[in-house]
């Protein structure tokens, strides 16, 4: 089941035993459980009806015990299991998920980590309740995420605004989530748009620079530009990490590499095979004229040589700074 039927159930009070929520991204795990220990009983209901337990606490056959208990002076209990990947003998748990309590609904967070399908306990939850996999977000997927997520809270953004954002907050959704409502708050009364200065003013990221504006400064060939976004990097190192930097532009090039290699330029099956937004594809049509795909293969390979370096291989005194410059240097002169 997807995070919104789930959520859609819920709203609709249609229950299961028991929901597993297993999976390396926790932000929908979180919004799952959270949203059964705030809806689904009464504030009257709660205190005999609601129990939270830890993983690293409880083994299964103390959330068993708990899971089989009946419901006092209401239709249901909750159990909330957090951290469940640490549930000692977490298997055991195939003897409650085989007959569930209908009463009660067992929510089980495991995080970053999945159980076996092949196993009697995924088979069992499958047949008696719900398993969620909530899988970590591709880097391409943040910037519409973050469109839509404002959308659904009355709010817009332009696409370079929210590609902004997403390369410089990583995919970490609940950290981007909790940004997104520092700029909900800030904006002026009666605004709903959201763009780079005030991304700039509240939240401490630069619009003029980040990875976004250093991909541009190469496209146009300004050195001027790009020599100054690196400086302000290495004086800025611990908010733009060089790992970040050139994973960004891994990325980047990559599409532009990827651009290069496609017979069908049309605008439709660019954004659909180098999965961006149609908004970014005039973008990587620019890129790819001034790197062609040996250009653009070319870079890719310093790409790697440079993450090896920044990792201490073949390295023994040059500064992250220095090697970002020397990196910037020869993409310019290819």
């Amino acid at each position: 089941m997807t995070f919104e039927t789930i959520i859609a159930d819920l709203k609709q009070r249609k229950f299961r035993p028991i929901y597993f929520l297993m999976g390396d991204e926790p932000y929908y795990i979180d919004k799952i459980s959270d949203y059964v220990a705030a809806n689904v009983l009464k504030e009257e209901e709660k205190a005999f009806n609601q129990t939270v337990l830890y993983g690293k606490d409880v083994d299964a056959a103390a959330v068993t015990n708990a899971a089989k208990r009946y419901p006092m002076m209401a239709p249901n209990q909750v159990i909330l299991v957090k951290e469940a990947q640490h549930i000692r003998n977490v298997e055991d748990l195939v003897y409650y998920a085989g007959t569930p309590l209908k009463s009660t609904i067992l929510v089980i967070c495991y995080k970053y980590k999945k159980i076996d399908k092949r196993k009697k306990l995924y088979k069992a939850l499958e047949k008696e309740g719900v398993i969620f996999e909530s899988k970590k977000m591709y880097d391409d997927k943040l910037p519409a995420w973050i469109v839509q997520h404002l959308k659904e809270e009355g709010y817009s953004i332009a696409p370079p605004a929210a590609m902004l954002l997403s390369e410089s907050l990583g995919n970490d959704l609940s950290k981007i989530e909790n940004e997104l409502q520092k700029l909900i708050i800030t904006l002026p009364q009666g605004k709903k748009a959201i763009d780079a200065a005030h991304i700039e003013q509240n939240i401490g990221i630069s619009k003029d620079f980040n990875s976004v504006e250093l991909q541009k400064a190469l496209v146009e060939r300004n050195a001027l530009k790009a020599f100054r976004i690196v400086d302000y990097f290495g004086h800025n190192q611990k908010n733009h990490p060089i790992n970040m930097i050139i994973a960004s532009m891994y990325g980047f090039f990559n599409k532009v590499f990827m651009y290069g290699m496609l017979e069908d330029k049309s605008s439709q099956n660019v954004a659909e095979k180098l999965k961006v937004h149609p908004f970014f594809v005039s973008e990587y049509q620019k890129a790819a004229r001034v790197f062609p795909p040996a250009k653009s293969f070319q870079i890719l390979g310093w790409l790697r040589e440079y993450d090896l370096r920044t990792k201490g291989v073949g390295n023994l005194s040059a500064t992250p700074h220095d090697l970002l410059k020397e990196m910037i240097y020869k993409f310019m002169t290819v």
